[in-house]
């Protein structure tokens, strides 16, 4: 039978608890602490108010090479890569303070969520790890930027430097223009 430690208990419940609040959904949490289902809904219950949000994780490696997720994520693997390299962080202190490091440089409106979530950015380590993503260098501005393993990347152009024709066009900047025209 295993002793149980107070303090590596401890050091998992803070974890947990960090995780939550930077938006962790309960399969995150189980996969990277050893606490069970059941303190894990204790914990996310009482920083939330709620129960976690039912249903699978993203699956597909498509949503990050799509032109605004491929940019959010390729910021937040090539911090994610220079802490691995350089600061000697590693596992999910590593995805923890690319992701911090990531939400600093973007300008989040309050009330909405980034782009990339940190439950995406796990997912997406977990992509890269598994040889299914991978960086290609833009042919223009030299940038790394998230990329299928298998695609062709000679002369890959990124997504700043070859924007779509219908970029920026959702609804959300629809009912901002029309907020703006209203005002003038």
């Amino acid at each position: 039978m295993a002793i149980k430690s107070v303090v590596n208990e401890a050091q998992e419940i803070q974890l947990a608890i960090e995780l939550v609040n930077l938006g962790a959904r309960l399969q995150l949490l189980e996969s990277e602490t050893s606490l069970s289902r059941e303190r894990l809904l204790k914990i996310y219950k009482e920083l939330k108010g709620v129960s976690p949000p039912k249903g699978m994780l993203p699956f597909s490696t498509d949503w990050f090479t799509t032109w605004q997720p491929n940019i959010h994520s390729s910021l937040f693997m090539n911090i994610y890569k220079y802490l691995v390299e350089h600061a000697d962080v590693k596992g999910i202190d590593a995805v923890i303070k690319a992701y911090r490091l990531y939400l600093e440089q973007m300008a989040v409106p309050a009330g909405d969520d980034p782009v990339l979530s940190l439950t995406r950015a796990w997912t997406l380590v977990r992509f890269f790890d598994g040889k299914m993503l991978t960086f290609a260098k833009c042919s223009k501005c030299g940038g790394h930027f998230v990329a299928h393993t298998l695609d062709l990347h000679n002369d890959y152009a990124c997504g700043l430097c070859n924007v779509p024709s219908r970029a920026g066009k959702t609804k959300k900047s629809k009912d901002v223009d029309m907020a703006l025209q209203m005002v003038a």
